[in-house]
């Protein structure tokens, strides 16, 4: 067994579980502590089987309830070392993590064994104080996350070569962005080398890319200024169509939600 559900992705909070027979990883804690006991008791699941929590930054919309659920329910917390002095600084964490359940490791050198999973984090470009992705082995099959992407690098690239299972961020519309209320600053920023991922960035990467193996890919963190769903799936749709892929027949491709889980995923 292996199933994958979204509680939320977006700038409002981000929050996913990964969940084998005998292990659960909870990937980001962004979702209000309410809401997320709230979806665990619609979804028939338990905090406290839950054997760790991975962090990709130290962002509020990435770690607002990690403290509280680590705290809460004894779990660890893997990230870099500037990733937990990020948290550790970070307002919006009001629960800050236990000492006894932080742990760290350096993206590139550490493999993470936790239960049925067998986790690699790499580094992912972003204005944090450490940006990672991470590919997750299960038996022979591979999982991946990476969000809050900057521009795509080469271990990226080769990250997503091998991924069966994919979570990647299709954050704006360029056209949207430039054109739209925000002040030049920020669309600088949005827009920039640290910044977040278009809509046809992650389209052409994921063609760039793409490996036969690759079955399912779920287009996370869409802003709610500068993109809208239809018009995301349509670029994608174009550029795989310009690639000679099938969207929906050589990759399933899903759309997640900003702020309502996607219900559960069967991926084996």
């Amino acid at each position: 067994m292996l199933k994958f559900i979204s509680f939320g992705s977006g700038s409002s909070g981000n929050s996913y579980l990964l969940m084998s027979d005998n292990t659960i990883l909870m990937l980001d804690s962004g979702v209000g502590i309410r809401s997320m006991k709230r979806y665990f008791q619609k979804y028939g699941l338990s905090f406290t089987k839950i054997n760790a929590i991975l962090v990709t930054h130290d962002h509020a919309d990435h770690v607002k309830s990690v403290g509280a659920i680590s705290n809460d329910f004894k779990i660890p917390v893997y990230a870099t070392e500037a990733v937990h002095k990020g948290i550790q600084k970070n307002y919006c964490v009001r629960k800050k993590i236990n000492a006894a359940n932080k742990r760290v490791f350096l993206p590139g050198d550490d493999t993470i064994e936790i239960g049925d999973f067998k986790i690699t984090p790499f580094d992912v470009p972003h204005d944090s104080c450490g940006n990672v992705g991470y590919t997750i082995e299960y038996h022979d099959v591979v999982f991946g996350l990476m969000t809050d992407i900057g521009h795509i690098t080469d271990t990226i690239r080769d990250n997503i070569r091998k991924c069966n299972y994919l979570v990647i961020e299709a954050n704006h519309d360029e056209s949207m962005l430039q054109n739209g209320p925000y002040p030049q600053y920020l669309k600088d920023r949005i827009a920039g080398g640290n910044g977040h991922l278009s809509n046809v960035k992650c389209a052409q990467t994921i063609c760039e890319c793409y490996m036969k193996g690759l079955k399912h890919i779920w287009l996370c963190h869409l802003s709610e200024e500068n993109n809208h769903p239809e018009l995301l799936r349509k670029t994608i749709e174009k550029e795989f169509q310009e690639n000679g892929l099938r969207m929906g027949g050589d990759i399933e491709v899903d759309i997640l939600r900003r702020r309502q889980p996607t219900g559960i995923f069967n991926l084996l």
